[in-house]
Parts: structure tokens; C-alpha cells; sequence
């Protein structure tokens, strides 16, 4: 009989530039303003976003020039690597581990590429073994978290007593397109941001929050909904408005499919582990996961503090649940390309 994987310590890191919401919509209406007629329509998306702070990898003037391939790829490498390391030393330090100790590292991101992956660079740089079994995944976008983490689950209940590293970085920072100056662009310019986070599974004995089930739906027809669009300059970003309407209509079906496995019902959840999609996003999922409403007030804390972090972002709740002693049965959820749903049931 398979055991579930516990979570031995959870840990996120930020790079070192904030900015405020006032800085960043000031740097927005310089690039913008004067290529878009409805810039100062649009601009109170800003004010909108439930965000006053966020972090990101370069200082604000770098963004306010282009910048193509080879230097957003190399920026991205390095920057996440440092990122990376100082999340996953974190997490290690809080389960009292060594790098040495882990069996297997599970890396997700969709922000950058890199070849060798970000965890087979860590190898030798943070002394993990030469054996370790690697799984870097690319393109889940925000539901990274929250789909990574059960990927990590399955590979631990795979291996019973083996420990396995879960990673997650996200540089959103990086795929932001001075020169396109589009309704799409601006929104993404007032949300998202760079963070990284780190955690340390094992299945067996032990305390810590169980993983008890995991799930996941991707609706027919959305791909448009979000993702990526290859472009000679980097990623351009697509971000569609209907992804509230989509929460409301089409997730709570599939939420309560979920539960039902789980012999459970909405009503049963202790609390949320919501992804920072953003003020609209948030609101709707309040809406489908109600009566469960505790943790709900973690999201939006990160979510003022950091901006939307993509798939790092539910991590950051995560930790701040954690960090405040939240107990019972705990559900995670985010959104992601796909068009798909995530869900993580914790017992914390």
C-alpha cells in the first residue's frame, strides 16, 4: 500500500529589486501613453490590481528599453539559478537536510528555457548527488504550483522513503515587451512578477501535511485562454478576459467532481491555498469555493505584497498558511494554460 508523501518544510526567496504599483504605472505610462489612445482609460487597472508591491530580477529602468533572445535567456539562467538555490537552501535548512539526502528533484517553470535544466545546474553547484533523478517540466504556467507539487507527490509515493526536492521559479519580469503596447500588455505589466520557492517531500512516517489526493480538468476549446506566443524579441504574453466568467461557469463542477472522490464536499474544507491570479480571478474563486473561505485572506496578502508570481505565487500562500498554523484538510487550487484547472487536497 502506497503512503502518502508529507511535506517536510516549505521556503520561497524574491529578488532583490521591489517596486511600488505607483513606480511601475509611472514606468508603464512612459513606455505606453503616447502610443496608446486608451492608455489613460486603461491605466486604472493598476490602482485595480490589489497590488502595492512586487520584486523583480532587474532594476525598473531595464524594462523600459527592448531586449531580445540571448539576454532575457541568459538574464533567466542566471537569475533563476540564484533564486533557486536560495529557496531550496531554505527548505533544506528547515527539514534539517543536506543536499546529499535528496533522492529527486522536480523543477517546473514557463517564464525561460535552459539546456542543461535549471536542477541539473544546481547539481553541482548546491552538492546534490550525481544520481539524483531530475524531472524539469516545462509550460504549465500558473498551475505549475499547484500541479508541480503533486507531480513531486507522485514520484515520493513512487519511491517510498526517498526525498524528493520540489522546485518552482517563475521571472515574469522577463517577458515583458516594452514595444508592444496592447490592452493585453498593460494588464500583464500591472500584475505579474518574479519569485521562487522551494519545498521537501517524503513518503512514510512521519509528521508534517500529507498530500492526500491531487486532480486536474482541462476544458476543450480554450487554449486561447492563456499562454505563450513565440516572438522574434521573446515570450509575448496571452491573457484573456473571460477567465473569471470561465471560474464561475465551469470550475465548480469539476471542483465538486473532485471532492466527491475525496468523500468530501466544499463545506468540508478547513481552508484555500488560492493562487494570486489577480483581484478579478480571486473574487470569482471566493465565489466557487465558498463556504470554505479561510485562507482566502492569505492570497490576497501575497498577492499585495508580490503581484502574481505564476506558478510560484500558491506557494507563497502556502507558506504563509503554514507560517500561521492553519489545521485540517486544505485545498489548492490555480489556473493555468490549457485551458486547466489545479487541485491539491492538503491535510495540514
Amino acid at each position: 500500500m502506497m503512503t502518502d508523501p508529507r511535506l517536510l518544510s516549505v521556503a520561497t526567496a524574491l529578488p532583490p529589486h521591489c517596486f511600488n504599483q505607483e513606480a511601475t504605472l509611472a514606468a508603464a505610462r512612459s513606455m505606453f501613453a503616447h502610443r496608446m489612445r486608451d492608455f489613460d482609460r486603461l491605466a486604472p487597472v493598476f490602482a485595480n490590481a490589489g497590488i502595492q508591491t512586487r520584486h523583480a530580477v532587474r532594476p525598473l529602468e531595464w524594462y523600459l528599453e527592448p531586449h531580445g533572445w540571448p539576454e532575457r535567456a541568459a538574464i533567466f539562467t542566471d537569475c533563476a539559478l540564484d533564486l533557486l538555490e536560495a529557496a531550496a537552501g531554505k527548505a533544506l535548512e528547515r527539514a534539517g537536510l543536506r543536499p546529499a539526502d535528496i533522492d529527486a528533484i522536480v523543477c517546473i517553470t514557463t517564464t525561460g528555457i535552459a539546456t542543461p535544466s535549471l536542477e541539473a545546474r544546481l547539481l553541482d553547484r548546491m552538492g546534490f548527488r550525481p544520481d539524483t533523478v531530475r524531472l524539469p517540466i516545462f509550460g504549465l504556467g500558473c498551475a505549475g504550483g499547484v500541479l508541480g507539487l503533486a507531480r513531486a507527490g507522485m514520484m515520493a509515493r513512487a519511491m517510498p522513503g526517498s526525498t524528493v526536492l520540489f522546485l518552482v521559479v517563475e521571472l515574469c519580469s522577463l517577458a515583458h515587451r516594452s514595444q508592444e503596447a496592447t490592452p493585453t500588455n498593460l494588464v500583464a505589466t500591472a500584475l505579474f512578477a518574479d519569485g521562487a520557492a522551494a519545498a521537501v517531500l517524503r513518503a512514510g512516517d512521519g509528521s508534517g501535511p500529507r498530500l492526500r489526493a491531487s486532480g486536474e480538468h482541462t476544458w476543450p476549446d480554450t487554449r486561447g485562454i492563456m499562454g505563450w506566443r513565440v516572438e522574434s524579441d521573446g515570450f509575448g504574453v496571452i491573457f484573456s478576459q473571460d477567465i473569471p466568467k470561465l471560474v464561475r461557469d465551469r470550475l465548480p463542477p469539476v471542483l465538486d467532481a473532485f471532492l466527491t472522490k475525496q468523500g468530501m464536499t466544499r463545506a468540508d474544507l478547513a481552508g484555500v491555498i488560492c493562487h494570486t491570479g489577480g483581484t478579478k480571478v480571486l473574487q470569482a474563486l471566493a465565489e466557487v469555493l465558498a463556504p470554505a473561505a479561510d485562507g482566502m485572506d492569505d492570497a490576497w496578502a501575497v498577492l499585495r505584497d508580490c503581484g502574481n508570481m505564476s506558478a510560484a505565487s500558491v506557494m507563497f500562500v502556502l507558506e504563509r498558511r503554514l507560517s500561521r498554523g492553519a489545521t485540517g484538510p486544505q485545498l489548492m487550487v490555480a489556473l493555468g494554460p490549457g485551458f486547466s484547472a489545479a487541485l491539491t487536497l492538503l491535510e495540514l
